[in-house]
Order: C-alpha cells, then sequence, then structure tokens
C-alpha cells in the first residue's frame, strides 16, 4: 500500500496540480496587491476620491466616518465596499486568466502547426543514397 501510495503521490499529473496550486496561490497575491495597490486607487480618485473599502451600511441606523470606525463602535455593518472590491478582484483575475490561456492556447496551436522535418528513415535514405554516389 505504501508503494502505491508512493507511485501516486509522485505521477506527473499529482506533481503539476501541486505546482499549479502554489502559482495559483502566489498569482492571487500579486493580483491581490495590483488591486488594493494600484486599480483601487485610481477607481476611488476616478469617483471622487472616495475609497470602496469604507463603504458600509450600519444596521443600528446610525451614521460613521469609516467602516472602522463603525466596527470599533461595535455596529453590526454590511461592508459592500469590500464587496465590490472583491468584485473588481474577480473580474481582474479572470481577465488575467484569460490572456495567460488564450496566449498558451496561442503558443500550443503554432507547435502543431510547425513543419515537421524529415523522419529519422528519410535521412538515412538520403545518406545512403549520397554514399552510393
Amino acid at each position: 500500500m505504501l508503494k502505491e501510495f508512493k507511485d501516486f503521490i509522485l505521477t506527473g499529473n499529482v506533481v503539476e496540480f501541486a505546482v499549479a496550486v502554489i502559482m495559483a496561490g502566489a498569482i492571487g497575491a500579486v493580483v491581490n496587491g495590483f488591486v488594493s495597490d494600484i486599480v483601487m486607487p485610481v477607481v476611488g480618485q476616478a469617483s471622487g476620491g472616495m475609497s470602496f473599502t469604507d463603504l458600509h451600511y450600519a444596521l443600528n441606523g446610525e451614521s460613521y466616518a469609516s467602516l472602522a470606525a463603525a466596527e470599533e463602535a461595535g455596529a453590526a455593518v454590511i461592508a459592500y465596499g469590500r464587496w465590490i472590491d472583491t468584485i473588481i478582484k474577480l473580474l481582474i483575475v479572470g481577465f488575467v486568466m484569460f490572456l495567460i490561456v488564450k496566449s498558451y492556447n496561442k503558443m500550443q496551436k503554432k507547435a502543431e502547426e510547425a513543419p515537421a522535418g524529415p523522419s529519422q528513415e528519410d535521412l538515412l535514405g538520403e545518406i545512403r543514397d549520397l554514399l552510393k554516389k
């Protein structure tokens, strides 16, 4: 049973999957930083200097200057600004994945279209013919 498990773990598919999961985590961190540090400030500036992360609705009916102030006061809040951030991140990740898959498919297509060179038998036949001359 231990040998079967070892064979399973060391197969290419499991190793490739593990690498893909690690890469996805790294790409997620990069995209998260990009959205939080670059995209959202630009979007906030375009919308009049407003930060989406502070958008909230306090369920107790009171008005708070920021989401942090509402949470500090212990108010139950609906933080819909965080949700907007999450949606924007999802769209950016989806677009990045689309670009990656599109470029991968393009590379695959080029590899398939590349003309195959002469086979080993053809080359050996040419060498034989040249040696006969």
